[in-house]
């Protein structure tokens, strides 16, 4: 039997594959750096899971947190609330506002309380250039306070409407939803039409009857401060007052010097009116037992002034069926004649024109004369002047007559004085007024013919007193050195005061 060899070219083979081996292991192990970076990537990685691992559990206890949060809002507004701690809940529950504006107009309206947050003019400034706003920084509030079932007394202003924007044709409408539930709700509703300072607004419920205490009184809170304008404060304080209607188209006003108040029934629309501009609040169905007043804010002609007068309204609200039901209009734009007749509500009388047949002659000759004119004369200077022409030669006549009466009586002074020292005394006081007036006879003139022609005239020029600072076309238009001809001109302001004038 053959003996095996021992095969010496497998194993030089088998050495040189591990040594092969040994240096491919050695070439490609990693250096320090690439062994300390890869220790810090694992760090890292183990660093990331822990951090997205205490992320989801902090995710987690937040939303625990929220949801915490949020049981405890709903129950604290369940309690203070009751039935009205659903619009607490809503994503509408905040501070967020909603515009309406047309051409002329443009309204701001707070989630919070539904109410008008701002208004501005957009067609005026103010005196000295600024935008013009009615509204503004809180300077106004509008507030229904009602009772409920569960013996609370709650105020529209502290709560929160949701809004939603839709059109009716051209018009744009917004619903300002209080909720009870999804449909149960009070409800304010503005309508907004293109190019008009009037906005339907309604208030109406539906569902509430459930809710509401109908044997608590509701109450209506409208107060209103009224921003400066004018570069003259005093003077403008001096136009600014409270008009309302009463029953029959009856008008009345509170005092413009003083603070005033009054209580009517019976009332058609309440104005907060200053010199130019009006907030004006309409009622189809009419306040009863209508609390008015307003407050004089102006003590001395000061620049930095702020306001003019604050206006109040209360009044309770009636309602139908336990339900708010509600038709109202808010006028919210400039006293111009033209506007506010055409609405037909009897609202242009809060434009002063004088009373009786100083405010008659306004309407029906210069308030027509004055807009015949400027349709061609485009400086209203110039028309003041032509207008000032116009009268006197219309007066003309009565003027003519009482220089001819004071003409003859210089002819006759002669002659009187000749009777007087011809019976002297008052024995022949009679025989003396007897004489004198056969003489005026014989001459034809009477004692009264020169009065009756100045009395005649005193209408009309008081008319006109009444005219120039009620009509907003003068405002703010210049003429020569008169920077403004709707307010006195003051060609020299005195360093100091003088007693009764100022």
């Amino acid at each position: 039997m053959e003996e095996k060899k021992f095969d010496f070219n497998s194993l030089i083979g088998f050495v040189l594959l591990g040594a092969i081996m040994l240096w491919w292991m050695y070439d490609n192990q990693p250096t320090p750096e690439e062994i300390k970076a890869d220790k810090n990537k694992n760090t890292e990685q183990v660093q990331e899971e822990v951090i997205k691992h205490e992320v989801n559990n902090s995710n987690v206890e937040s939303q625990i947190t929220v949801q915490k949060n949020d049981s405890i809002s709903l129950i604290n507004s369940q309690k203070q609330l009751g039935d009205f701690a659903y619009s607490a809940s809503l994503s509408s529950a905040t501070n967020d506002e909603t515009i309406l504006e047309n051409e002329v107009l443009k309204l701001v309206i707070s989630n919070k309380g539904g109410q008008i947050k701002e208004a501005l003019l957009k067609k005026f400034t103010t005196y000295d250039s600024l935008p013009l706003y009615l509204i503004k920084n809180h300077n106004a509030s509008f507030n229904i306070s009602f009772g409920t079932k569960d013996n609370r007394t709650l105020n529209t202003k502290d709560l929160f409407f949701e809004p939603t924007l839709s059109k009716n044709g051209e018009n744009q409408v917004l619903s300002m939803k209080l909720k009870v539930a999804n449909d149960k709700y009070l409800e304010y509703r503005y309508e907004m039409k293109p190019d008009e300072y009037m906005v339907d607004f309604n208030i109406q419920s539906q569902g509430l009857n459930s809710s509401l205490n109908t044997s608590q009184q509701v109450g209506l809170d409208w107060n209103l401060k009224g921003y400066r304008h004018e570069k003259s404060i005093k003077y403008e304080n001096q136009h600014t007052e409270l008009y309302y209607e009463k029953e029959d188209e009856k008008i009345d006003y509170l005092s413009m010097a003083s603070d005033d108040s009054a209580i009517e029934n019976d009332v058609n629309w309440v104005a907060f009116k200053q010199q130019f501009f009006s907030s004006i609040l309409i009622t189809e169905k009419g306040f009863d037992n209508a609390s008015l007043a307003s407050d004089n804010l102006v003590k001395d002609e000061e620049i930095d002034t702020v306001f003019t007068k604050e206006f109040y309204l209360k009044t309770p609200l009636v309602l139908e069926n336990g339900e708010f039901n509600y038709k109202m209009n808010w006028y919210i734009g400039p006293n111009d004649y033209q506007i506010l007749k055409k609405y037909d509500r009897n609202i242009k009388e809060v434009i002063n024109l004088g009373w009786g047949i100083f405010g008659f002659i306004n309407r029906t000759v210069f308030i027509p004369v004055f807009n015949l004119l400027k349709g061609f004369i485009g400086s209203y200077g110039l028309i003041i002047i032509l207008l000032t022409i116009i009268v006197r030669i219309f007066m003309s006549p009565l003027v003519y007559k009482s220089y001819l009466s004071s003409a003859k009586m210089k002819v006759l002074k002669p002659e009187m004085e000749e009777i007087n020292k011809r019976l002297p005394g008052k024995e022949n006081a009679m025989k003396r007024q007897q004489e004198t007036m056969a003489l005026q006879s014989k001459a034809g003139v009477s004692p009264l013919a020169g009065c009756i022609p100045a009395l005649l005239q005193m209408p009309v020029f008081f008319a006109l007193f009444r005219f120039f600072p009620s009509n907003i076309d003068l405002r703010q238009k210049s003429f020569l050195w008169a920077t403004d001809l709707s307010a006195y001109d003051s060609v020299y302001q005195l360093p100091f005061k003088i007693p009764l004038y100022g």
